[in-house]
């Protein structure tokens, strides 16, 4: 049985739009970001092509690592689900862990931890 309140999405999808690094008031880190998502689905038993598209959210330390990144790249993301705003219930996917799918050899992940390190 689920835990009551249980908000959770888990997405392999790519950037499509990259938001410019921003901050707050108080200095956290923001980017915001366009999701892509396309897959094989089975439905009431048969095989079903899946599109959508998303609105992301990084916030704290994750979009310092997101802000790094470029459209195109692949990512597993996983967040909850979060009305834009008061007056827009438009669900926007706040983004609590991101993998990057692409590049683990001598790609994006390496220019992050040089990025880290340096």
């Amino acid at each position: 049985m689920a835990e009551p309140g249980l908000n959770q999405l888990l997405l392999e999808a790519t950037l499509i739009e990259l938001q410019p690094l921003r901050r707050t008031p108080a200095g956290v880190p923001v980017v915001g970001c366009s999701l892509g998502h396309r897959s094989k689905q089975v439905e009431a038993g048969g095989e079903r092509e899946v599109t959508v598209e998303l609105q992301a959210l990084a916030i704290g330390e994750i979009a310092n690592v997101l802000g790094l990144a470029a459209p195109g790249m692949t990512i597993r993301a996983t967040g909850f689900l979060a009305a834009k705003s008061l007056r827009s219930r438009t669900p926007v996917l706040h983004l609590s862990n991101i993998e990057f799918l692409e590049g683990t050899e001598n790609g994006f992940q390496a220019q992050v931890k040089v990025q880290e390190e340096g």
